[in-house]
């Protein structure tokens, strides 16, 4: 999980995708403490603050170790998720679809780091759009290889935030979780899908999966809508056990990027998230990139 893994997508970035007239750069921003707060208890925030100062010990229980500056590098992913946020958000932006390749943190918890996700970008981001229109409802649908855990559990009970999270089999991959039978608890019940894929499934088995989605897309008017494009599922990838083509990305975003059109006003945010084969991140985010800015026909 660093920085080399998105160097060829960046080079990608810089010689083809911003000579296009319709993109622009969005400058990266540095989180509060209080941005933080929005999802993380403040007793989390001020451990992971002292253990980057220390530069030793582990943010969960032994999968994520801190370092010199961790706090700070948390803070860049947090903040700039929020700029990207507010930019389709505010009233009367001609930016409707933002996408921040080093967001989509999605294994931290309220209380804990987890997968080498330190703080939940994703969860603080839908916890904001919340607050700022609390009768609008928000989905998050997540493409990533694991299990979006920290988002699905810390909103499991929350009616108003629809999940739809494709991934491998926890039996097979970290974080062991995402069942079918998990579709929320409570008064949202029905408001999440799960759908665990077995090792090996390649392009049919997540389309097939995926189709099952409708049945959350077609009952629910999101104000926003949060895409997590984890690119670990693609053939090739050391830490999963999935075969996916790069066209999986191309045909999700396009077909979100048409379902926005339809049901959010536009309004789209993109975040990465996993991905450990370079060639993967590039052609998985630079398909995403591409259909976003097609024209949406009718």
């Amino acid at each position: 999980m660093n920085s080399g893994r998105l160097a060829l997508f960046s080079k990608h970035l810089e010689s083809v995708v911003f000579e296009n007239k319709l993109v622009k750069k969005i400058s990266s921003s540095l989180a509060t403490k209080e941005d933080v707060a929005i999802f993380h208890d403040p007793s989390y925030i001020e451990r992971v603050a002292r253990l980057s100062a220390i530069g030793e010990g582990y943010l969960d229980a032994g999968d994520t170790p801190a370092f010199r500056g961790v706090f700070e590098a948390s803070l860049w992913v947090v903040g700039t998720t929020l700029a990207c946020l507010d930019q389709i958000m505010q009233v009367g932006s001609d930016v409707i679809h933002v996408f921040n390749p080093v967001g989509g943190l999605h294994h931290a918890w309220r209380s804990s780091a987890g997968g080498f996700c330190v703080f939940n970008d994703a969860a603080i981001a839908i916890e904001h759009a919340h607050r700022m229109n609390p009768s609008k409802d928000i989905l998050y649908i997540d493409i990533d290889a694991h299990h979006g855990d920290g988002v699905y559990y810390c909103f499991e009970d929350q009616p108003w935030l629809y999940i739809v999270d494709v991934h491998e089999d926890g039996r097979y991959l970290y974080p062991g979780t995402g069942f079918k039978s998990e579709t929320g608890i409570g008064a949202a019940k029905g408001t999440k899908i799960n759908l665990p894929l077995p090792p090996h499934s390649g392009d049919k088995e997540f389309e097939d999966a995926f189709s099952e989605a409708r049945t959350i897309l077609e009952k629910v008017n999101p104000s926003l809508v949060v895409l997590q494009t984890g690119a670990d599922g693609l053939a090739g990838d050391p830490l999963t056990h999935l075969n996916y083509s790069g066209k999986v990305h191309r045909k999700v975003a396009e077909a979100i990027h048409e379902y926005c059109h339809k049901k959010s006003g536009g309004r789209l945010l993109v975040l990465g998230g996993g991905g450990y084969n370079p060639n993967n991140v590039r052609d998985a985010w630079v398909g995403v990139i591409e259909s976003l800015i097609k024209p949406i026909d009718g």
